[in-house]
């Protein structure tokens, strides 16, 4: 992914164009088929998912939770406190993700902590 097309990603909007450019290299793009698992319930977290296109479906203890699609993020919980998924996402559709490692979020709690405050800000809407 390039600084250019981070523009686009809504968690990503705010940050400066150097900071863009600097965090562009830390991102890295995924292409999954529907059907696919991206987590799972129980599981270990090691990375934060953007949703770039296509849809998602989380579930949580075998229920319906939500339906994700272009803009929505998942796995925020789980690497930012470094525990267990707490739902399970599958594709519903081919999709297209960006992805960061648990080290990566580290880097940019300290490169761009605003996009750490939004992520703080979605796990407390989603915690109710």
């Amino acid at each position: 992914m390039d600084a250019e097309g981070l523009k686009s990603v809504p968690l990503f909007s705010s940050l400066s164009d150097d900071a863009r450019r600097e965090f562009a290299v830390w991102v890295d793009e995924l292409k999954v088929s529907s059907g696919k698992h991206l987590v799972d319930e129980g599981d270990y977290a090691y990375d934060l998912f953007v949703i770039e296109d296509g849809e998602a479906e989380v579930t949580r203890d075998g229920d319906h939770v939500a339906d994700l699609g272009p803009g929505d993020f998942f796995g925020e919980m789980g690497v930012l406190s470094k525990g267990q998924r707490n739902a399970t996402v599958v594709a519903k559709s081919d999709m297209r993700l960006l992805t960061l490692s648990h080290w990566d979020v580290e880097r940019l709690r300290r490169s761009a902590p605003e996009v750490l405050d939004q992520l703080g800000k979605a796990i407390e809407e989603r915690s109710g």
